[in-house]
């Protein structure tokens, strides 16, 4: 059966140079500064079994000037152009990657609280025939440092237990932007994650909570997550608006809200 049409915001894509691997690591920013350069870094320092491509929401920081991206290994810029904020940065990202023919997409924050090492082991699951697998700094090989109280009681009292019962697999960290996706699981016609529907965090929430609702193998991978000792929270979702639109997104997702109304 053929995959359903797409739904993708507009957007301009800056190819930097070939696919070399089977595998792609997708990093959604938007003025990120100093910390996606450094993360950049990192990754291209790791020698990683992947193409990095980099999904912009719209950064007017000039921390992604397409030199840099080239030097630190940078395979291409995606630049979204049309509405949508983190979904649609997604979804504009693994469409293509998915067109370039790409067997698995690993996706991670672009603000460097993950240790980007761990993208390998990632790899490594989708390859053993995993479908998702999801970071967590709680899993076994873990660690959480200097999480802020809010952030932990939020996710390991409500959003972790919300979509592991929705999913019908027990996740400890489902906040966790560090994880990965097989190229059946996206292209499933149940799952049909390119839909304008998707626009804040709804996709990510979605992703989780399909997998184990259609019988896909499923995982944890123990990561690191760091946030900066006595640093403002590297984070987009401030204030009691947008904290509450999340939790609107979360029961959207466990009472099926977004689940194709047909295969």
């Amino acid at each position: 059966m053929t995959e359903p049409p797409r739904q993708i915001p507009a957007h301009r894509v800056d190819l930097l140079s070939g696919r070399r691997h089977d595998h792609v690591l997708v990093i959604p920013v938007i003025n990120e500064g100093e910390r996606i350069r450094a993360q950049l870094a990192r990754v291209h320092a790791a020698n990683l079994p992947v193409d990095v491509i980099v999904a912009d929401g719209g950064s007017t920081d000039g921390s992604l000037d397409l030199e840099t991206l080239r030097a630190q290994g940078v395979r291409a810029l995606l630049t979204k152009t049309g509405p949508g904020k983190l979904s649609a940065q997604l979804r504009m990202a693994y469409a293509w990657c998915l067109d370039e023919g790409y067997e698995g997409v690993i996706t991670i924050d672009g603000n460097g609280k993950d240790n980007v090492e761990a993208v390998a082991q990632f790899v490594a699951k989708l390859r053993e025939g995993y479908d998702y697998v999801q970071g967590s700094r709680y899993a076994p090989g873990g660690k959480a440092e200097n999480t802020p109280l809010e952030r932990t009681i939020g996710n390991r009292l409500i959003h972790a237990p919300i979509l592991s019962l929705a999913g019908r697999h027990w996740f400890t960290d489902t906040t966790n932007g560090f994880r990965a996706y097989s190229r059946r699981y996206l292209t499933d016609r149940r799952v049909q994650p390119f839909r304008d529907v998707f626009f804040a965090y709804e996709l990510l929430f979605y992703l989780t909570a399909r997998a184990g609702q259609l019988g896909y193998r499923v995982c944890e991978l123990g990561v690191r997550r760091s946030y900066p000792a006595g640093e403002a929270v590297p984070t987009k979702i401030t204030g009691a608006g947008a904290k509450w639109a999340i939790i609107k997104q979360l029961l959207a997702t466990a009472t099926g809200r977004f689940n194709p109304k047909s295969p």
